[in-house]
C-alpha cells in the first residue's frame, strides 16, 4: 500500500473496492483505514472502520474473520454512548454470528441491534435487523415468529413504500383468518 495516500484516498480506495465486490481488498483496506484513525486518536471512526471491514470479510466468505474484526467495536461504542453505531455494530456482529451457525447468539445480538437502532430513530436499518430475524426464525422452524416479527417491523415505518404496504396486507390477512 503507497504510505502516500491520504486518509481520503484510502477510503476511497476501500469503498471502491467493495463496489467493485472485491472483498477482501476492500478489508483490508478498512483496516488501514481503522489504523489510520486510530494514530489520529479517532476511535470511533477507528472502529467504524472495523466495522466496514467486518462487512467486508462476511462477504467475502470469511466469518470468523468478521467475527473477530466486529467484536471489540462493541465495548468502543458502549463506551461512547454512540446509540447508533452500536446498534449497526451489533447488526454487524449478529450477521456474523449467524454466519459461524452461531444462531442463538445471532438472534440475541440482532434483537440488541433492532432495540439499539429503535432508540437511535434508525428505521431504515432497524427494518433490515428484523427481517434478518424474521429470515433467521424461518431457518429455525419458527414460521409463526417470523411473520409476527416481519408484520412488526413493516407496521413501524413511518413512511411505507408501496411494496411495503401490499407486504403488510399480506402479512396480516392470515391473522384476519384466524380471528374469524
Amino acid at each position: 500500500m503507497n504510505e502516500t495516500l491520504t486518509l481520503q484516498e484510502l477510503i476511497d480506495q476501500a469503498n471502491q473496492a467493495y463496489q467493485a465486490r472485491n472483498y477482501l481488498n476492500a478489508a483490508s483496506l478498512f483496516e488501514a483505514v481503522s489504523q489510520t484513525w486510530l494514530v489520529r486518536q479517532e476511535e470511533l471512526n477507528a472502529a467504524e472502520s472495523l466495522n466496514n471491514a467486518s462487512v467486508a470479510y462476511l462477504q467475502a466468505g470469511h466469518p470468523e474473520k468478521a467475527l473477530e474484526i466486529v467484536r471489540p467495536t462493541i465495548k468502543t461504542f458502549q463506551d461512547a454512548k454512540d446509540i447508533h453505531r452500536l446498534g449497526l455494530a451489533y447488526g454487524n456482529l449478529a450477521a456474523a454470528l449467524e454466519a459461524c451457525d452461531k444462531k442463538e447468539e445471532a438472534f440475541s445480538a440482532y434483537q440488541q441491534a433492532a432495540d439499539l437502532l429503535l432508540h437511535a430513530g434508525d428505521n431504515e436499518n432497524r427494518l433490515q435487523v428484523l427481517q434478518a430475524i424474521s429470515a433467521l426464525q424461518l431457518k429455525t422452524g419458527k414460521q409463526i415468529q417470523a411473520l409476527s416479527t416481519m408484520q412488526s417491523a413493516l407496521e413501524d415505518l413511518p413512511k411505507p413504500s408501496l411494496k411495503q404496504k401490499l407486504l403488510l396486507k399480506l402479512l396480516k390477512s392470515p391473522w384476519q383468518f384466524l380471528a374469524k
